[in-house]
């Protein structure tokens, strides 16, 4: 007990649980696009091993490494960054099986943050805490709120219809179902530069188009 009171004192376990929570988000999105993908017979990312929940097979070094460090170095409220893109042969389950499956895919991995979060709140509030946390009850409740919010600021982010956000993917295969071809024209034609619209919308008052349901969902997650 005492080693662990030393470890808690010494604030070495909260970047911990930071990153551990940050990694179950990020990696659990990515595999479950692979998954489904599979599901609908597309055994691509299953050949490159990318259905492993083995952290180092989904490593990006800017998204996982470099920008969570930055935003670590300079004490941002949570950490932000992506894993490596599971590869999907999307043309064949489209082909196969149409645009329905191709919106389960891209929404495969918000499913999973957002699902992933609320299981972490109904354990957080089933009542299995006492009023008075021990040690490693105080550890499971940061693990656990640590969960939730990372896997809720993931989850709504790629909501946005932004490309090459999961929203903006999902988006237009419906309105292809639809038989709407504007839309994801217009995704197409912004492709390359959505990354840079992303950015500029995040570094503008306009961000709290994505800040406001993301406040709303921890609140409600959370309280």
């Amino acid at each position: 007990m005492q080693i662990l009171n030393s470890f808690l004192s010494a604030d070495i376990l909260k970047p911990l649980i930071m990153i551990v929570t940050f990694l179950i988000a990020i990696i659990g999105h990515e595999i479950m696009h692979g998954w489904v993908a599979f599901k609908y017979g597309d055994d691509t990312a299953k050949k490159m091993g990318r259905l492993s929940i083995n952290p180092i097979k989904h490593i990006d070094p800017i998204g996982s490494i470099l920008i969570p460090l930055i935003l670590f170095v300079i004490q941002a409220p949570f950490l932000f960054g992506w894993a490596k893109p599971v590869p999907i042969n999307m043309n064949f389950i489209i082909q196969r099986w149409g645009y329905g499956a191709g919106v389960a895919v891209s929404l495969a991995g918000v499913a999973y943050n957002l699902i992933l979060a609320l299981i972490a709140s109904g354990i957080l509030f089933s009542g299995i805490f006492g009023n008075v946390l021990g040690d490693w009850e105080i550890i499971i409740v940061a693990f656990l709120t640590q969960l939730i919010v990372y896997n809720v600021v993931l989850g709504v982010f790629n909501l946005w219809p932004i490309p090459p956000l999961d929203g903006s993917q999902a988006l237009g295969f419906i309105c292809l179902k639809l038989g709407i071809q504007s839309i994801p024209r217009f995704f197409y034609q912004i492709g390359a530069y959505g990354t840079m619209i992303i950015l500029l919308i995040l570094a503008t008052p306009l961000s709290r188009i994505f800040f406001y349901p993301t406040e709303f969902l921890l609140q409600f997650l959370l309280t």
